[in-house]
């Protein structure tokens, strides 16, 4: 049996970049570790647009120790034009996110594709940075998406970058239930 602890005695803060597939699959394996271990694990998904997610429904199966939510509309967002809706949206997101950090209620974070929505202009580079400084030390902060800020990087414990080599999508491949989504 594995012995629950009470809440990490050092979290530090994640980073999964790269145009590899993978980053939000880490963090999902990442979270589930944790609640496996009693950690009360909080997951807010920016830019996903779908609602089909697996690991939404695995999320419900592991509630209370695991909690995903899903950030702003399941449309694209255009990286030069960004709607303002869709700005509103990520920031409303991100002011959950600073109130879920800083609550010192849980004990792993994970702002999925928050990189991605600071490279769209959608979430300003120095709230992400300001909530790094300011996170509780017992809370592990995971930052997952795309095009990663240097700053980011250079504020980050740990830096994993998933970088493409091969993958069956070039091919025609469509994305399949279970694996995918």
């Amino acid at each position: 049996m594995i012995e629950t602890p009470k809440k990490l005695c050092l979290g530090l803060v994640q980073v999964y970049t790269g145009n590899g597939k993978g980053k939000t699959t880490a963090s999902l394996g990442l979270s589930v570790r944790a609640a496996g271990h009693g950690l009360r694990v909080y997951i807010l998904q920016f830019m996903k647009g779908s609602t089909v997610y697996g690991e939404l429904e695995s999320a419900r199966r592991l509630a209370p120790e695991l909690t995903i939510e899903q950030v702003g509309r399941d449309t694209f967002v255009s990286r030069s034009h960004p709607d303002p809706v869709d700005v509103a949206l990520a920031q409303a997101g991100f002011e959950k996110a600073r109130e879920i950090v800083l609550s010192g209620d849980y004990d792993l974070v994970v702002l999925d594709e928050i990189n991605c929505a600071v490279d769209f202009a959608l979430v300003p580079l120095d709230d992400v940075k300001e909530l790094i400084r300011l996170k509780p030390r017992h809370t592990e902060l995971v930052l997952t998406g795309r095009s990663v800020h240097p700053e980011i990087v250079e504020l980050a414990d740990l830096v994993t970058e998933m970088r493409e080599i091969k993958h069956y999508y070039n091919s025609g491949q469509h994305a399949r239930t279970g694996i995918e989504s």
